[in-house]
């Protein structure tokens, strides 16, 4: 089974992640951030993996270190989950509509990362939640998932709509990208041998 663990303690967040690739979409998570929650149970449960998560921040100062080093957590643990990333069909994408909004997230598990984030939000806040930490949790995850990222929102005016379909469609193209590809279930999906 592809599964990890992680541990991650700072001076400004103490984080334990368990994580694991082949689930259904089973989660326990708590931030501390009410909305940040929601987001990360629609990343599980639309991509089928399992998430448990405890993070415990310095919300006294803002979201900022709560939001980022959750990213970073998550992506540690999507590396290890994958190991060697043996017989992975390596891409995946979505078109993920919602109401009046419609994201598309197209991605490498390349081991090369970056992200394009082409998302715009009307509101400072949703909920209690800064919109400017969404392009920091996904820059944070898919930095430490080494994984090319492009999100791109193409339309919508509800804030919730379109926050909601960056992370249902991010966790859709997973979904696709980390299963395994029968026809090359023996060889990593890459002429250079490695990602």
């Amino acid at each position: 089974m592809r599964s990890a663990s992680v541990s991650r303690k700072t001076n400004e967040t103490d984080i334990e992640v368990k994580l694991t690739l082949d689930g259904t979409g089973q989660y326990d998570i708590e931030t501390g951030v009410g909305f940040f929650d929601h987001m990360l149970e629609q990343l599980a449960r639309h991509s089928l993996m399992d998430i448990t998560m405890r993070v415990k921040g310095d919300l006294h100062v803002d979201q900022h270190h709560t939001t980022e080093d959750a990213g970073i957590a998550l992506g540690q643990a999507f590396t290890q989950a994958l190991g060697d990333k043996k017989g992975i069909s390596r891409y995946g994408s979505c078109d993920l509509p919602m109401d009046e909004t419609l994201t598309r997230v197209a991605l490498d598990i390349s081991g090369r990362p970056y992200l394009i984030w082409n998302v715009e939000f009307t509101r400072d806040k949703i909920g209690d939640m800064d919109t400017e930490l969404f392009r920091e949790w996904f820059q944070a995850f898919s930095q430490n998932a080494g994984i090319t990222l492009h999100v791109n929102n193409e339309y919508g005016e509800n804030n919730h709509h379109i926050v909601e379909t960056c992370y249902k469609a991010l966790a859709r193209a997973l979904r696709v990208a980390i299963s395994i590809d029968e026809g090359q279930a023996d060889r990593i999906p890459s002429t250079k041998g490695s990602l």
